[in-house]
């Protein structure tokens, strides 16, 4: 076998150790008999892997009895619509940050519920940028304020979390568990798997049990947030394999302890940066203290070089290095799992590259 390093921003790279625990078990999970594709979400086997990958969560997050934790489907995306839905009734606003494309498409989706305060607009600057505390103009009484931690397109991360006056709801699709932060902060939180948790099709959902009896009673039962923590996300057959994936996975970060992978984390991606800043080659697309740990995004002299760069380091086992579509350039993901030895790889090569192109 093979591996490549794969920079890819999602589905993104797993843990080598899930991976292969997976394999062991796939067509006889623990002497079941059966694949984890196969069991009943209703019968012991499947009911003990779904107890145990919240307990994790909960643990990993530092949530309390107040919070549930939820896998649902339809990815982030589907949240975007769901949270307003739920919670922003007529006659009230809600308060949002757009400081880039995955803000931005939340907002778009909250405005057709109902009526959207920017508290601060900046996805369309460049060098790309989050917004400073300054910035954000909360409205008093909103219904909630929402906003993106983390941006993976244009590469930046929000450092500090703001103090908004109203139940503050997170999209942390691509930086969650991969930082120190208080989740206590947050009225709620959620995150596509794919990045840090785990395979495409599933969200984790960790809410308020206060802020979702509030929910909107009107609402078709599959779109409230209280059906799904009354029957424990197991309204309906929910996407096993996915959560046992993303349990597998949780338990690797309780193994790696998330001291060391915090720090593993902030150095991977500050050997990206030296890179970046001692070169005349490369350019940085995000301000210094925007920089996001997860997404390194940067461009060359040219396109012709980034196509360049691109195949040779596709070459060279480095894959999915190009930059999102809607912006070009070149972008490394380096999330939880990603290996230290990639990046150390990667920046053996972008220095070599230099040397020969620059």
């Amino acid at each position: 076998m093979s591996r490549i390093y794969n920079f890819s921003a999602g589905p993104a790279i797993l843990p080598l150790e899930v991976l292969q625990e997976a394999q062991t078990d796939l067509a006889d999970y623990k002497g079941s008999g059966m694949s984890v594709m196969e069991m009943s979400h209703r019968g012991k086997e499947y009911d003990a892997i779904h107890a145990e990958a919240i307990a994790n969560a909960r643990e990993l997050m530092g949530l309390g009895d107040d919070y549930a934790v939820l896998f649902l489907q339809g990815g982030a995306s589907f949240q975007f619509a769901m949270i307003p839905m739920n919670f922003l009734e007529q006659g009230q606003v809600a308060d949002y940050v757009s400081a880039g494309s995955w803000g931005a498409a939340a907002v778009k989706q909250a405005r057709i519920v109902g009526n959207v305060n920017l508290a601060a607009e900046c996805q369309k600057d460049i060098p790309t940028r989050m917004p400073a505390a300054a910035e954000m103009k909360w409205t008093p009484g909103a219904a909630y304020s929402h906003v993106t931690t983390n941006e993976t397109i244009s590469g930046t991360q929000l450092r500090d979390i703001p103090e908004t006056g109203s139940p503050l709801i997170a999209d942390m699709s691509s930086d969650i568990l991969s930082r120190p932060l208080d989740y206590a902060k947050f009225a709620m939180v959620y995150a596509g798997a794919q990045k840090n948790l785990g395979p495409s099709g599933l969200a984790l959902v960790a809410i308020r049990k206060d802020l979702a009896a509030k929910g909107s009673i009107t609402l078709p039962t599959m779109l409230k947030y209280q059906t799904h923590i009354d029957e424990n996300s197991l309204y309906n057959t929910p996407p096993c394999f996915g959560i046992y994936m993303l349990g597998l996975t949780l338990r690797w970060m309780k193994r790696k302890g998330l001291a060391n992978l915090f720090q593993q984390n902030r150095d991977k991606a500050q050997m990206l940066y030296d890179v970046i800043d001692a070169s005349g080659y490369y350019r940085g697309t995000a301000v210094r203290e925007s920089r996001s740990d997860m997404n390194v995004t940067f461009r060359l002299p040219t396109e012709e070089a980034e196509a360049l760069f691109i195949k040779q380091a596709s070459e060279a086992g480095m894959k999915q290095l190009k930059g999102h579509r809607s912006v070009g350039g070149i972008r490394a993901s380096v999330y939880n799992a990603f290996p230290v030895a990639g990046v150390e790889a990667l920046v053996s090569f972008m220095k070599d590259f230099e040397k020969r192109n620059g």
